[in-house]
């Protein structure tokens, strides 16, 4: 994959949220899966809370997704990785 992939997932989590651990696994599957055609950042809040304060997260973990430079779609909380495939594959297209 080329670091200039048009589209980022970003993934705002905290290492004390039982909610992004449990997503972790999940959000390394879909970038396996998506390699081709999108970059995952993670960011952890707390090691950047300028970042999060800028994009106004309030919750973790909190996904923004990027296409072009623009977001495109966001989501907070836990859900089932079919579920965060299937809402980033829809965006996309």
């Amino acid at each position: 994959m080329t670091s200039s992939a048009p589209a980022v997932l970003v993934e705002f989590y905290a290492t004390w949220c039982p909610h992004c651990k449990a997503m972790a696994p999940v959000v390394e599957q879909i970038s396996e899966i998506l390699e081709d055609s999108l970059k995952v950042v993670q960011l952890d809040v707390d090691l950047n809370q300028e970042a999060a304060d800028a994009e106004e997260v309030n919750g973790t973990p909190t996904f923004i997704l990027y296409k072009n430079g623009r977001q495109v779609w966001r989501q907070s909380g836990e859900m089932p990785g079919e579920v965060l495939l299937h809402k980033i594959t829809s965006a996309l297209s």
